[in-house]
């Protein structure tokens, strides 16, 4: 059998790209899913993992949550009468109820809407949105201490077990 390529096994896991820097710099304290609005070559893009969700975020203007600032790098054999903008804003498609909670944090409490992953869920693409409160540099520096910590302490436990 020929050995699969990585982006066949994620596309088969149905993870398309994860935003781990969110995790670092943020509490993630509630998760959405939401749909996207996407263009022909976007979707086929998105099948060759071809997504950056480092640098981008969720805006939320006149009731309509957006996902800005992700880059979707297109592929060489897109259509050649399609001009392709790769960090064009999207529409995310959440429900009325959703977006009215998620804009009272967002304006009243001093939230961040997050885009912490993109996932593949029948067939369609989804996005997994965090509502955060961003980290300072101790919190930061207290969540590696305590990663650090649960490594030794496991590594202490294991070498005792092999005793």
């Amino acid at each position: 059998m020929a050995k699969e390529s990585a982006a066949v096994k994620d596309a088969q896991s149905g993870s398309i790209a994860q935003n781990r820097r969110a995790r670092h710099d943020y509490f993630i304290e509630e998760r959405y899913e939401a749909g996207l609005s996407l263009l022909g070559w976007e979707v086929k893009a998105l099948r060759a993992g071809r997504l950056q969700l480092g640098e981008g975020y969720v805006h939320v203007r006149k009731d309509e949550a957006f996902l800005v600032g992700a880059h979707i790098t297109p592929l060489n054999s897109a259509s050649t009468h399609v001009i392709a903008d790769p960090t064009r804003s999207r529409k995310l498609l959440l429900k009325r109820r959703e977006i009215d909670h998620l804009v009272g944090a967002v304006e009243r409490k001093g939230y961040t809407l997050v885009p912490l992953s993109m996932y593949w869920k029948n067939g369609r693409a989804k996005l997994e949105v965090g509502l955060g409160k961003g980290k300072k540099e101790h919190d930061k520096r207290a969540t590696e201490k305590d990663r650090d910590w649960a490594r030794e302490k496991s590594r202490t436990l294991r070498e005792a077990a092999r005793r």
